[in-house]
């Protein structure tokens, strides 16, 4: 999956959840300015940062598989 894939998956991912980017962040343990460099193109998750996510889409079911067949698949 290339950068800006993971930006908008993890972009929907937070909107699915509900949560604001403060929220998400301290969910998986980073700053506000991580998850907003990592919707923004700017960054990309580090391989732990990435389990989690992972750990996240699993948390929401069949919302979580779907998103990351859209994001997969393109």
């Amino acid at each position: 999956m290339n950068q800006p894939e993971i930006g908008k998956l993890i972009h929907e991912l937070r909107l699915v959840t509900g949560l604001t980017q403060e929220q998400f962040a301290s969910n998986l343990g980073v700053t506000y300015s991580t998850v907003n460099r990592w919707e923004n193109g700017r960054a990309q998750p580090s391989p732990m940062a990435m389990k989690l996510v992972e750990q996240k889409l699993e948390e929401i079911g069949e919302q979580g598989k779907g998103l990351l067949e859209k994001y997969l698949t393109n």
